[in-house]
């Protein structure tokens, strides 16, 4: 199993998600202007930043050459996972429906908060309980969808700090194989950290894969 995780210039937590995804199986980073991925199994697209976030988050990321590949590879049926900024990017992509917007407080948030299990049957959430402890942080992170999608991932009661409709904390596309979510689950997956719950993720896809 190795994972593939993209690094754009202002990226932040591609290391926290190369060591995380380390944990459960090989991985490498993967340049943002080299379109080759290297013949990975999964693709991270991390959180943190990315180059443009400026102007929309995501919206300048999402044209980068190594995004080419990361579309194919998805229509082709293969795993990608978006962490925050990852997620914008996806949905910039239109590999995930729906937009990120600002935090209805207008303001940069973090906070470790508590997410239920919508949809367990999936490849990113089959080694996990029925909920999840994981941190979250972002100034652009409420979800907004014009019409039905898939839940994966919602905020438990009282912990949607960032306005989201109905609650919601994730996402995949129809087929299945296309997973995003604002909360970091890179940065709990060790004691030290107090949640391993984040590891849940990475070990359902080395194991789907």
């Amino acid at each position: 199993m190795k994972f593939g995780v993209l690094r754009f210039p202002g990226t932040c937590d591609e290391i926290d998600a190369l060591q995380a995804a380390q944990r459960v199986g090989d991985a490498r980073l993967l340049w943002h202007a080299d379109p080759d991925l290297h013949g990975v199994d999964a693709v991270i697209v991390p959180g943190g930043f990315s180059y443009g976030d400026y102007l929309r988050a995501g919206a300048i990321a999402r044209f980068a050459p190594v995004m080419a590949s990361v579309l194919e590879f998805a229509h082709a049926g293969g795993l990608v996972l978006g962490i925050c900024n990852g997620f914008q990017v996806l949905c910039e992509a239109g590999l995930l429906p729906g937009a990120l917007l600002p935090n209805t407080n207008l303001k940069f948030t973090f906070r470790q908060v508590n997410l239920d299990v919508v949809d367990p049957d999936t490849p990113f959430t089959r080694a996990a309980g029925k909920t999840l402890s994981i941190p979250a942080k972002h100034a652009t992170g409420r979800y907004h969808a014009d019409g039905p999608v898939d839940v994966v991932l919602r905020y438990a009661p009282g912990e949607n700090f960032n306005g989201s409709e109905d609650d919601i904390a994730g996402v995949r596309n129809a087929a299945g194989n296309v997973f995003g979510l604002m909360p970091h689950p890179e940065h709990a997956v060790d004691p030290l950290t107090g949640s391993t719950d984040g590891l849940a993720i990475f070990q359902s896809m080395a194991e789907h894969v």
